[in-house]
């Protein structure tokens, strides 16, 4: 019995002892989870709770604005909100939504899908007006409802309108800049965002105390365009007119600094309003300055004048026998315009009378290889490298793809295509003693000043084949095909250009014209050089030649231009070396 009793309280004891072994086991399991808890698990649980209870808030940059070059603002920001919601602060969605999609403008029952998520943190609309904010907040307070919060922002706004809209572009939803300087400049102008760690109490507010890591936004670049807003207005204007006047598919000016590249207005039309650019049609979008190709007609005529005097071919004073309107070459015949007859002309009387048979008989003086190499040395066939997305190269072929008449109809301005910038800034180098500049749309950044340097792509022709043609086209002016370019008081270079629209199927369109005229002044010593170029226009029973629609254009926006600049006008001493234009301008 005693041996019973002993081997009882054995058995006994040694099942409370592995009891107690499991149960110090468990404690000590649970002691070593705790600490792990505690020391090896505190960041990540740290990171959970600071999820869980608070929100990494986006910091947002502050787009650069953009100016004039005298500073007057051409896109700024507005101040608006952006609503945000905490789902873990969100006890109804339903009521929640009913009480802010009035203030909103989102349907009640899409607006509380959207608040029935439990994310920390997430965007609910953006571009909400101080007004809307404010009274929203309000509503939210009355009906002691948390879980919806303003964030401080800004869109963007463009209070010229329409004016300028294809140089500017504009800036999409969200925020990514969209065409023109908006888009091509956009990592300057966006800046980079920042972003702030807060915790919430359960109410909602922000727990100052505990604001954990901020890395701060960094603003956009303000820009200062080299545009002056007192010429572009005067451009607007004067196309508008033209618009209303002769009813065409398109136009464009440009207006230039010929001694800096500097562009001082750019307009095409059709045109729009980059405050509502959803709404624009794909034509009103267009930049024609710079994604438009065209024949350039006979402004393109400087090119074979200026380099076969360059080349030492032919003096501005040599003498091209003109067939008397008709030249039967390479199994064609090819006529002068307007039933001009002309006889002997001087290299320098071909541009003033716009002869193409002149300036056919010029091209082929230098043969093909060196009238090509002037063709690309004045810039045709590349990009002018203006700051702008979008822009074309234009289109001409080598020499091994002419046949026998390209070179003579490449000299009046055929068989070639070139954008709008392109022809402008041809004309430019006439007027900068022959060197070939890359136009400039910024003036400066943030608050720098200082002048704008010209960035010279190379030198075409010398200076003094350069004033030889700049006298030329004075004449052109003067007393040739571009009198309705004049402008009172100045001397005024030119040339004006004709060339039929391309027939997308072949040929040509049988009446329509894309007219336009290339010049500057004062001719001696030129501020302004521009172009107007006219597609299409609806003109009646009047001819439509580049020197009745697009010169007279030209006029009117240099005359304005004049006046806002006050530029001096010519005095007698100053025309001396133009004695034909003197003696025209005497005439009037």
């Amino acid at each position: 019995m005693a041996v019973q009793k002993t081997f009882t309280s054995i058995v006994l004891g040694n099942r409370i002892g592995i009891v107690c072994f499991f149960v110090a086991l468990v404690f000590t399991f649970f002691a070593l989870r705790l600490v792990d808890l505690q020391v090896g698990g505190h960041e990540k649980f740290s990171r959970l709770a600071a999820e869980k209870h608070g929100v990494k808030q986006p910091i947002l940059a502050e787009r650069g604005n953009i100016f004039d070059r005298h500073g007057e603002v051409l896109a700024v920001n507005v101040p608006v909100r952006t609503v945000y919601a905490d789902g873990t602060h969100i006890k109804d969605p339903l009521l929640l939504a009913h009480v802010a999609a009035p203030f909103l403008g989102i349907l009640e029952k899409e607006l509380a899908l959207k608040l029935a998520s439990k994310r920390a943190y997430f965007v609910i609309r953006s571009g909400v007006s101080e007004l809307e904010a404010a009274g929203m907040m309000k509503a939210l307070e009355e009906s002691k409802l948390t879980g919806l919060y303003l964030q401080p922002g800004s869109e963007r706004s463009y209070p010229n309108g329409k004016m300028l809209s294809h140089v500017l572009g504009f800036v999409d939803h969200t925020g990514h800049g969209i065409d023109g300087v908006e888009h091509f400049f956009d990592s300057e102008l966006a800046g980079r965002d920042g972003y702030r760690r807060i915790e919430h109490d359960r109410k909602g507010l922000e727990i100052v105390l505990y604001r954990g890591q901020e890395e701060r936004a960094i603003h956009g670049t303000p820009l200062y365009l080299t545009i002056d807003m007192g010429l572009q207005a005067i451009v607007e204007k004067q196309l508008d007119i033209a618009m209303a006047t002769y009813k065409p598919a398109g136009a464009t000016a440009i207006l230039v600094d010929p001694t800096t590249g500097e562009v001082l207005a750019m307009a095409s039309r059709p045109n729009y309003d980059p405050n509502h650019y959803s709404d624009a049609t794909p034509q009103e979008l267009r930049n024609r300055a710079v994604t438009d190709m065209y024949e350039p007609g006979s402004i393109f005529k400087i090119v074979a004048a200026a380099g076969a005097i360059n080349e030492g071919v032919l003096s501005e004073k040599s003498t091209i026998f003109c067939e008397h309107g008709s030249f039967y070459y390479g199994g064609k015949i090819l006529h002068d315009a307007r039933g001009d007859y002309f006889g002997d002309l001087s290299v320098r009387d071909v541009l003033v009378h716009s002869s193409n048979i002149g300036a056919a008989k010029i091209a082929m003086k230098m043969g093909d290889k060196k009238y090509y190499e002037y063709v690309r040395r004045f810039g045709f066939g590349d990009k002018t490298n203006i700051p702008l997305p979008g822009e074309i190269s234009g289109l001409v072929n080598p020499p091994a793809r002419w046949d026998k008449l390209t070179i003579t109809r490449m000299a009046m301005g055929h068989a070639i295509a070139a954008t709008p910038m392109q022809v402008v800034m041809e004309v430019a180098a006439i007027a900068n003693d022959g060197k070939l500049l890359i136009p400039q749309l910024i003036h400066h950044r943030n608050l720098e000043k200082g002048r704008v340097e010209p960035l010279v792509r190379r030198e075409i022709i010398s200076s003094n084949v350069a004033q030889s043609i700049n006298g030329a086209l004075i004449d052109v002016v003067a007393r040739g095909t571009a009198q309705h370019a004049k402008i009172d008081g100045y001397l005024v270079a030119g040339k004006t250009g004709t060339a039929q629209k391309i027939n997308p199927h072949g040929g040509y369109l049988e009446g329509r014209y894309i007219v336009s005229f290339a010049g500057y002044f004062p001719a001696d010593h030129p501020r302004i050089a521009g172009l107007v170029v006219i597609d299409d226009a609806r003109i009646g029973s009047m001819a439509n030649f580049g020197g009745l629609v697009a010169a007279p254009i030209f006029s009117k926006i240099g005359e304005a231009a004049a006046r806002y600049l006050d530029l001096l006008p010519v005095s007698t001493d100053d025309a001396k070396v133009f004695p034909s234009a003197l003696d025209s301008m005497n005439h009037e």
